[in-house]
């Protein structure tokens, strides 16, 4: 599994306020982050994986959403986030 308890720690722990924090914004995002690259890379050797592909787009959305959300509520944790997660160019 690509996504073990030991992975998901240390995620939280670096994005969000300890290792167990998985309630806040920036860790979310970060979680959904190293998710998105992993169905990346699959969807890169496995073309026509349209669950994946579905799964994908969802997780992106639900992404998106939750960048919105920080955008409007706090700008400095999302300027945070955007450049530790290097989401945009």
């Amino acid at each position: 599994m690509y996504l073990t308890s030991e992975v998901k720690k240390g995620i939280f722990k670096k994005h969000g306020k300890s290792d167990k924090d998985s309630g806040t914004s920036e860790s979310q995002i970060a979680l959904f982050s190293h998710r998105i690259n992993h169905l990346t890379e699959h969807l890169k050797v496995k073309k026509k994986d349209l669950n994946t592909q579905r799964a994908l787009i969802n997780l992106v959305g639900k992404r998106k959403s939750l960048l919105d959300y920080l955008k409007k509520n706090d700008i400095t944790r999302y300027r945070a986030i955007i450049k530790t997660l290097e989401l945009r160019k």
